[in-house]
């Protein structure tokens, strides 16, 4: 393929038990993505549903990998291999402790703040150099451990906003893809 497409990247943890969790939120993002773009997600050998199409004018693949949230590199890697998509024109969608609910920011490189999907695609791909769409999730009330919030249904209250920051986080992807970082940070970091 050539150097014009996008691998855009939504993390989650595969099946209907774990759908609605904070830690899908990268899943959720791409399922309205998918919905804009016209098509439907397919099996692709490198374990993750594919779609290929187009995001704000570009030739871009959706890609949601079918390994669990820890094992995510490999299904992002292999998807890079295939495509020949290099890592600065790879966006990954994730959940963010360390943003408000509903708030995205957007970034390029840096450490994994603790995201073992984070972690897995830095290690499989050999660099942190790559596009984040963060989609925050907000911090776990009182004591409640890190890993048990990220994998709890997102609250009543939080569902009450959550398909239109949903619908923003999508439209960051495609400001960046149609933009670049610093116009959609802009626009993204200013709310």
């Amino acid at each position: 393929m050539s150097a014009d497409l996008w691998l855009v990247a939504g993390l989650g943890n595969p099946g209907p038990g774990y759908a609605k969790n904070r830690h899908n939120a990268g899943f959720m993002v791409l399922d309205v993505l998918a919905a804009r773009a016209g098509g439907r997600f397919k099996a692709h050998r490198a374990r993750a549903e594919v779609l290929e199409g187009r995001l704000a004018g570009a030739r871009a693949v959706l890609a949601k990998p079918r390994s669990f949230m820890n094992e995510s590199g490999g299904p992002v890697k292999g998807l890079c291999d295939f495509y020949k998509v290099p890592a600065e024109r790879l966006i990954v969608v994730h959940d963010e402790l360390d943003i408000p609910f509903g708030a995205v920011r957007l970034k390029l490189g840096g450490g994994d703040n603790g995201h073992n999907g984070l972690r897995s695609i830095t290690k499989s791909l050999g660099t942190r150099e790559y596009l984040r769409v963060r989609f925050g999730v907000g911090r776990p009330p009182g004591r409640m451990d890190a890993a048990a919030f990220v994998l709890k249904d997102f609250s009543a209250a939080e569902r009450k906003d959550l398909d239109l920051d949903v619908d923003r986080a999508a439209d960051a992807v495609e400001a960046l893809i149609a933009d670049g970082l610093g116009a959609a940070q802009n626009v993204f970091h200013a709310g």
